[in-house]
């Protein structure tokens, strides 16, 4: 039995590589020819972008072979199953938006040379249904977040910057909603994914957790839409719309709130507003799972690539954010810092609401 259990370790291992090893390689692929059509990432008549913190090559790459093993650990230790996302049957949906993402390349680029990130803004005049600082094209995207093209394409625009890496970053967090379920009945616990998007990670959550009670919030009616396609198949979940800083919930209705990548992409004061709003709607003792990008001092080494990005894409909050401390603002609102892990490029934290 063992010997048996052994081997099939060993093959779920090797089904494993193999699944990553083609995604870097069919993301990698593209993010470089990319790059070749692509003009130069410093822009004509502006000085050369030197970050100050040099780039650490050899922790850049451990850091992200490092990613993958703690994912694989993590898939082993049963906190949530592997994923299916390299099938021969996606096939023919993969090339699809490969295509569309090679042909928006020149788009993107003409915004990023002439730095030109609020076309969005424009189409919007007058209105007051989204707050200005969402009125962005942000990354320099067709459409920022407003459009069903841009749903439709975000999570592989994201796949291929971060070489086939995205996913398992988004993963560090599932794993800390697998470490909060131990012991729960999911069909009492409520959970909310905050700033959801196209629902990529909230499919994933229901996939290993499909009995939960879970509410997908997104500003972006495209997104939302986008994610009620992917959550399709798990008929207690909800998609609403609406802000962060105003929920449209309750307060101490929910068991469990994660966010992904959205506190770069907010304000200062919005920030604070989310956080408050967060602590609002959980009840006592619960998480607020928020996994972000890096900020400066997290891994040293790679701080260097942390200065690119505002620099290469729009990214008009992400400067600031890199020094923002959490802490204040989220003591302020009653929590308490548990938990922190690093996945390659981003981190996971986990703050606990205080009771009472």
């Amino acid at each position: 039995m063992a010997i048996m259990q052994e081997t099939g370790k060993t093959l779920a291992r090797a089904r494993y590589g193999a699944a990553q090893a083609m995604r870097a390689a069919w993301y990698g692929a593209q993010y470089t020819i990319a790059k070749r059509r692509s003009a130069g990432f410093n822009r004509p008549g502006e000085p050369e972008f030197k970050p100050i913190n040099p780039v650490d090559t050899k922790e850049l790459r451990r850091a992200y072979l490092g990613l993958f093993a703690k994912d694989r650990a993590n898939i082993e230790a049963g906190l949530y199953p592997s994923p299916e996302d390299v099938r021969l049957a996606d096939l023919p949906k993969a090339v699809s938006r490969a295509r569309y993402f090679m042909r928006d390349v020149a788009d993107v680029d003409r915004r990023r040379v002439a730095r030109e990130g609020d076309e969005v803004r424009e189409q919007f005049e007058g209105s007051n249904r989204y707050p200005d600082y969402y009125q962005q094209n942000f990354h320099y995207q067709t459409d920022g977040w407003l459009s069903d093209d841009s749903a439709k394409l975000y999570d592989h625009q994201v796949e291929a910057l971060f070489t086939g890496a995205a996913d398992a970053m988004r993963r560090g967090a599932l794993a800390e909603i697998a470490r909060e379920m131990k012991g729960r009945d999911q069909r009492e616990v409520k959970l909310l994914d905050l700033a959801c998007g196209t629902g990529r990670f909230l499919r994933e959550t229901m996939r290993a957790f499909p009995r939960l009670q879970a509410t997908g919030l997104d500003l972006s009616p495209n997104y939302a839409d986008r994610a009620r396609q992917l959550v399709a198949p798990w008929p207690r979940v909800e998609i609403i719309e609406g802000q962060a800083e105003v929920l449209p919930l309750e307060d101490e209705s929910l068991d469990m709130i994660v966010s992904i990548y959205l506190f770069h992409e907010l304000p200062e004061e919005v920030r604070a507003k989310a956080i408050a709003e967060a602590a609002r709607v959980l009840k006592p003792g619960s998480a607020f799972i928020v996994a972000d990008s890096l900020q400066f001092g997290d891994n040293e080494g790679l701080d260097g690539i942390l200065e690119y990005f505002p620099e290469g894409f729009h990214e008009p909050y992400y400067n600031a954010y890199l020094a923002w401390d959490f802490a204040p603002a989220m003591e302020a609102a009653g929590f308490k810092l548990e938990r922190r892990e690093l996945a390659f490029l981003t981190k996971v934290n986990v703050w606990r609401k205080t009771e009472g």
